[in-house]
């Protein structure tokens, strides 16, 4: 039995230290990290706080054996280069966090503009064998708090096999007039469904929302403030946080992990005008810009192949291109469900590395020179920064784990160290953000890291010829 729908339907609670947003058709309210059983969540945290003890003190207790081996490996020419390339990373990253830092610090959010200053907006959501969860966030949009008469919902049913359909027609049943779904025939894939919703949307402000992502109450009226704020500005990224995160490992430490993407590193790249990346899950943008770079956009390629992922990250470049400002809006907050297995991860993450790797190049093509006319510097700065960590930091890192192979007592354990020390910034983050003990779960992510996923930025260099979603495992989280 469908609930009827009314602008309230959509609630935002506080449950510990999480804001969490809560359908009351079904979504249950996520108020912490980790596994359903809190017990088991606390031997976790406690297991990998013994464990960032235990790998502190082998790093200082081995300290003589791993000096002797750095100084057999100094000796040697090629050693000497390796060992003052890896100096000289060491400390172009410790600047870099430094730069990153002053950045976050300046960063200002936006101001809420009122009801009258509110432009008219259309919110797209293209879904593809999404099932169930559509309907939670196509419910979340429409109890949002946006003027009934301002806002214009387009619900894509991209060619799913499911029954996504019905669930889109439900959500426009229960919604009154809000919501216009298209159906298309055979799937098309995310950015050719999003071209379609584009071509029939009327407001001022376009807004894209992942169909397997919720949105808070007041996420669609903060995210407009700073068009409002500032001509300049083309997109804007929202707030994205893990949906998912009470029911696994995984999606726990990817919670941590996006505070400090977008807290921290988005926050910065927003001081200075230049978000790389506006999120599909929740960014709006400007519907001139979009509409003057579409056929672009729909049409990319790559080495003479067709482009059909990491559609936010090409849009986002085009945008940029054309002289406006990307920001970032840190009050605009919504959940996305992420993957929970490890398979499933690799995969999201793999097919984020081969766009970034792809648009980063493209960037590479036109920051340099005259493309706005406000100061680029910030732009190129962070593109250096970029550079670099996909280039110089991937090759030192895999010829430390290489270097495992030799010495593994003497390379591995300070590899361990390392991890832990890289994880810090993210840790404290969070932990000074939601004042919890979850933060924890940012040291396990960083070995996860090193140890795990390490390999999909060099692999994607190989494989950007490569084009798929490579994700579609169902999350039930937020369903059940």
């Amino acid at each position: 039995m469908l609930p009827s729908l009314d602008r309230t339907t959509l609630d935002t609670s506080v449950c510990g230290s999480h804001s969490s947003a809560v359908v009351t058709s079904g979504l249950q309210p996520a108020t912490a990290c980790g596994p359903d059983k809190p017990n088991s969540l606390r031997l976790i945290k406690t297991l990998t706080l013994i464990g960032v003890v235990i790998i502190l003190w082998a790093c200082w207790a081995n300290r003589e054996d791993i000096l002797y081996t750095y100084k057999s490996l100094y000796s040697i020419p090629l050693g000497r280069i390796y060992i003052l390339v890896g100096w000289c990373v060491l400390t172009i990253n410790c600047l870099v966090f430094l730069y990153h830092l002053v950045l976050a610090v300046l960063y200002r959010r936006g101001s809420i503009c009122h009801d009258s200053q509110l432009p008219s907006c259309t919110v797209v959501v293209a879904a593809y064998n999404e099932g169930q969860q559509v309907f939670h966030s196509l419910v979340s949009i429409a109890a949002s708090d946006y003027p009934a008469g301002k806002l214009h919902i387009i619900a894509v049913d991209d060619g799913s096999q499911d029954d996504t359909w019905s669930w889109i027609s439900k959500a426009a049943q229960v919604s009154g007039n809000l919501i216009q779904t298209v159906r298309l025939e055979s799937n098309q894939g995310k950015r050719l469904a999003l071209c379609e919703a584009f071509r029939v949307s009327r407001g001022d402000i376009l807004v894209t929302v992942d169909s397997d992502t919720i949105i808070e109450k007041q996420a669609l009226h903060k995210l407009m403030g700073p068009f409002y704020r500032n001509p300049r500005i083309g997109s804007v990224a929202g707030n994205i946080r893990s949906l998912n995160r009470v029911r696994g490992i995984i999606p726990c430490m990817l919670e941590v992990s996006f505070t400090y993407a977008f807290d921290f590193i988005r926050a910065g790249q927003s001081a200075v005008s230049t978000v790389m990346c506006t999120p599909g899950a929740f960014s709006a943008y400007r519907r001139d810009v979009v509409l003057r770079n579409i056929y672009l956009w729909r049409s990319q390629t790559w080495r003479g192949r067709r482009v059909s992922t990491g559609e936010d990250r090409a849009l986002t470049n085009l945008i940029l291109q054309g002289g406006c400002h990307v920001v970032f809006e840190q009050d605009a907050v919504a959940y996305t469900a992420v993957p929970a297995s490890y398979s499933g991860l690799c995969g999201m993450l793999l097919r984020w590395a081969r766009s970034d790797v792809r648009e980063t190049l493209i960037m590479a093509g036109y920051v340099f020179g005259h493309f706005r006319d406000s100061s680029a510097l910030g732009a190129r700065i962070n593109l250096v920064i970029h550079l670099m960590g996909l280039t110089v930091s991937q090759v030192v890192f895999v010829t430390a784990m290489l270097c495992c192979l030799w010495r593994p007592h003497a390379f591995g354990i300070p590899l361990l160290g390392a991890a832990i020390i890289k994880s810090m910034p993210s840790v404290a983050l969070y932990a000074w953000k939601y004042r919890n003990s979850d933060a924890l779960m940012g040291f396990l992510y960083g070995l996860l890291w090193v140890f795990g996923l390490s390999w999909i930025v060099p692999y994607s260099w190989f494989t950007l010829h490569r084009d798929g979603w490579l994700t579609r495992e169902s999350v039930t989280a937020v369903s059940d």
